[in-house]
């Protein structure tokens, strides 16, 4: 007796159905981190981490980036670096839903992606103006409005996209750049219905640089951006703050251009201790402290004791 037909062809059907259940089971491992980072800030106040490494590569991290979330919405970004696109992206974010966008300074690990960030709010038809605020210029660095110029100016690198900074142009928004000279005191920046921003000049090298402090729903939370930790206006604008995101670039020990462009652990952790803020949350981690979280905790806990965490991309830290 001849077998059905259907068994001629079963080892073709065999490889067709567990090649349909590899897909599913590969689509399924992805949702836990998708799921996760869509629901940080859902309700309440909380920042995301989209990028907590530096400018090296082989750290497979994004380049610094941050989000704060409002019961769900996607308020503001604090600086734009490499790889952080796609992890806005992930985080289930859109440009639409922002109010405004920070930089702490123009290294490329802080601000690679802000035209991709840009280039995707046009996708989505944003309706209202998105501002733009940091630091000044000199020599080394553009100023913030020449910055964003530079990439969609009508003589920009992007000019195709002017239509979305170039008045009478016609675009469905536009960006309103902004450059902050800022001081030692914080002073007031951007305020609107939902939280008010403060920032102070910190000391990066030659580069122009700022720390940012949003005050949200009674909440406040604190970027120190990269600076080496000279001067008193990050220890001014951290003070009594909810959560302190500070940048783990150096390790202890640091000397020559390292230290004069970053602060070593126990900078960091006298500053936190100083100002006593609730919770300390270290990013930008590069090659040189990956691996040596020990030692930092070690060099922080000598001054700082409370709570701590080594931040990782998408990492949600909700403000209690």
């Amino acid at each position: 007796m001849s077998q059905p037909r259907f068994f001629e062809n079963f080892p073709s059907v065999v490889i067709s159905v567990c090649s349909l259940i590899f897909l599913l089971l590969s689509a399924c491992a992805a949702l836990p981190s998708l799921t996760t980072a869509q629901t940080c800030g859902a309700k309440g106040i909380a920042a995301q981490v989209l990028g907590s490494g530096g400018p090296e590569l082989q750290d497979k991290r994004a380049m610094s980036s941050y989000l704060i979330w409002q019961d769900g919405q996607a308020r503001v970004i604090v600086d734009a670096g490499g790889g952080s696109a796609l992890r806005f992206g992930e985080s289930g974010a859109q440009m639409s839903m922002l109010d405004v966008i920070l930089f702490t300074h123009f290294h490329v690990d802080h601000s690679a992606d802000f035209a991709a960030l840009i280039k995707s709010s046009w996708f989505e038809d944003r309706k209202r103006p998105l501002p733009v605020y940091g630091p000044p210029g000199n020599d080394f660095m553009p100023a913030t409005t020449e910055f964003v110029s530079d990439f969609f100016g009508d003589k920009g690198v992007y000019r195709y996209l002017s239509e979305l900074l170039v008045p009478g142009e016609g675009g469905s928004y536009l960006m309103q750049p902004h450059t902050v000279v800022a001081e030692s005191t914080p002073a007031a920046v951007f305020h609107n219905d939902n939280f008010a921003v403060t920032a102070v000049r910190v000391i990066h090298g030659p580069v122009p640089a700022l720390a940012w402090r949003i005050e949200i729903a009674g909440k406040s939370i604190v970027f120190s951006g990269d600076t080496n930790g000279e001067g008193p206006g990050l220890l001014h604008l951290a003070a009594n703050a909810d959560l302190f995101i500070a940048h783990n670039a150096v390790p202890e020990g640091a000397e020559g251009v390292e230290r004069r462009l970053h602060m070593p652990p126990s900078v960091i952790g006298q500053i936190a201790a100083d100002a006593k803020v609730k919770h300390l949350v270290l990013s930008h981690r590069m090659l040189r402290t990956l691996g040596k979280e020990e030692q930092t905790q070690a060099e922080i806990r000598k001054r700082y004791s409370g709570p701590l965490d080594f931040a990782n991309d998408l990492d949600c830290f909700p403000v209690k």
